[in-house]
């Protein structure tokens, strides 16, 4: 079987086995965009080999666990070509980029042609630079992988037709904008179900015999040079997801399926390497089963965008095996921006929200400098925009308070929240807690437009029989408090819409 060259030689990278708290924090990082405002900054072509110390400095200081370096795989360029004949595209381009120029589509990331790194990036051999210049600073490196589908001109499309979906001339003829003729073989172009097919990328037939062990020897090589990888649209490659969506060119489903067999095929020889899935279609709990390590949370990204907050809290109510699993976010590349998407108070809010749950907690780059512009992944530069210096100090603040074990390793809880016969506004607050060893944290949010009251009691068993001295993360508010108040019938709480308290809770004695 003809491997795909996705690695540096093996005596440039060594193996290692990768570390990850229960509950890691995550920066994704444009990669092309990065470096092209980089080399700019610096005056000089700056690449993955050749980032300046104090850049990694910076980032380090906000206290991540992982960098996610987003788009570092080879561009293609017939996908280049594709798009800039694409009308819709141009003028998603001229959007966010008014003087866009042709030669600012530098391809889609996820029209990946090989799975080496780009050479106007660095190379393999800058990536290991990168790699290790992050893991001195105690954070691990998070790469893409694309399953459903590959570059219209990747090697295996001449190499091994037989790993795609297939048709004939009459769809080609009845159907141009989902199937294409390359090579002499009429192939299918990738699609999601619910969407017109891709123009760029060809579809992987995920129940072709061969296709699996190519995938396993291609992600071992991504693996070789990461700590683990997010997955693109991973729900796709389930078996009933893609029978549902091919039918009879699929062939024969498989009596296993597709992410069983790659993650523990990959894990054996990575042992904690993580997977992390790009899911949608209430299938979070599916792929936790097929081996994903972590899933994303897309339905606390919708209902803290145009949900209440008990809907919310109805959220939070399900098994923390299952919670402790799931990817936080309130912006990453595929969604709109959040400053463009909440008010500042409102983002605030859902930022403390997302940031304190158990999971991964994703954040994205120009997030905290309040960056307005979603950029199409496909550009190699972005507009300039001014920094929201009030936002900026809030994340920091944000960031510096959850740099700590608690929060990566802790034991996270819902607390219970109690009104008044007259008085129902406790159903706009969320609250929950977190305890590693002596170290309490107790945080409650107002995930609504109007004052809330409420009493919300802390669910520590040895709460009572003392005073509390709470010391607000972000405000620098302290408060005392009786342990027996905080037990039964709870801290009393009012807040102000979209206001919070993030509280450090150390015990002053006890009785």
């Amino acid at each position: 079987m003809a491997k795909l060259m996705s690695h540096a030689p093996a005596e440039t990278m060594p193996t290692r086995v990768s570390v990850w708290p229960r509950y890691p924090s995550v920066y994704e990082i444009n990669t092309w965009v990065w470096l092209s405002e980089l080399s700019q900054k610096y005056g000089k072509k700056v690449t993955l080999a050749s980032i300046p110390a104090a850049e990694w400095d910076a980032i380090a200081a906000y206290g991540f666990d992982a960098v996610w370096l987003m788009g570092v795989w080879e561009r293609s360029p017939a996908g280049i070509a594709i798009a800039n004949q694409n009308q819709t595209l141009l003028d998603d381009f001229r959007r966010a980029l008014p003087d866009f120029r042709p030669e600012d589509n530098v391809g889609s990331p996820y029209c990946v042609r090989r799975y080496v790194v780009d050479e106007h990036l660095g190379g393999p051999q800058g990536l290991a630079v990168a790699r290790e210049e992050l893991s001195n600073r105690g954070m691990n490196l998070i790469l893409d992988f694309v399953p459903n589908h590959v570059a219209i001109d990747h090697p295996w499309v001449a190499e091994h037709p037989e790993y795609f979906i297939q048709s004939n001339s009459d769809d080609a003829r009845k159907d141009p904008s989902s199937f294409i003729e390359r090579e002499g073989t009429i192939f299918a172009r990738g699609r999601d179900p619910f969407f017109p097919a891709w123009p760029d990328v060809l579809q992987l037939n995920a129940f072709a015999p061969g296709l699996r062990q190519a995938v396993i020897e291609t992600v071992s090589g991504i693996a070789q040079q990461c700590d683990g990888i997010r997955c693109d649209m991973a729900m796709l490659l389930l078996n009933l997801i893609f029978q549902r969506t091919w039918g009879s060119r699929a062939g024969q489903q498989p009596a296993t399926e597709y992410w069983d067999d790659v993650i523990s095929a990959v894990k054996k020889s990575y042992p904690g390497f993580i997977f992390i899935a790009e899911v949608y279609w209430d299938l979070e709990w599916e792929l936790q089963q097929r081996g994903f390590d972590f899933c994303y949370d897309k339905k606390l990204y919708d209902r803290l965008e145009h949900d209440n907050a008990e809907n919310i809290r109805l959220h939070l109510c399900a098994e923390l095996a299952y919670q402790g699993k799931l990817v936080r976010f309130i912006e990453n590349h595929d969604e709109p921006r959040a400053a463009a998407t909440f008010l500042q108070a409102k983002q605030q809010a859902a930022a403390l929200t997302m940031t304190t749950l158990p999971g991964i907690k994703l954040f994205h780059e120009g997030q905290f400098e309040g960056r307005m512009v979603r950029l199409p992944v496909f550009l190699g530069r972005r507009p300039q925009e001014p920094v929201d210096q009030s936002l900026q100090g809030f994340y920091k603040k944000l960031l510096s308070a959850i740099d700590k074990p608690v929060f990566r390793d802790g034991q996270w809880s819902l607390c219970e929240r109690t009104g008044w016969s007259d008085n129902t506004t406790f159903q706009n607050l969320v609250a929950w807690s977190w305890i590693r060893g002596n170290e309490r944290y107790l945080i409650i949010i107002n995930l609504s437009n109007c004052p809330a009251q409420s009493r919300v009691r802390v669910p520590w068993a040895d709460a009572g029989g003392g005073e509390w001295h709470l010391l607000d993360a972000i405000s620098g508010a302290i408060y005392e408090r009786a342990g027996d108040e905080m037990s039964s019938p709870g801290l009393y709480v009012e807040l102000d819409p979209w206001n919070y308290h993030f509280f450090e809770c150390l015990r002053m004695n006890k009785t």
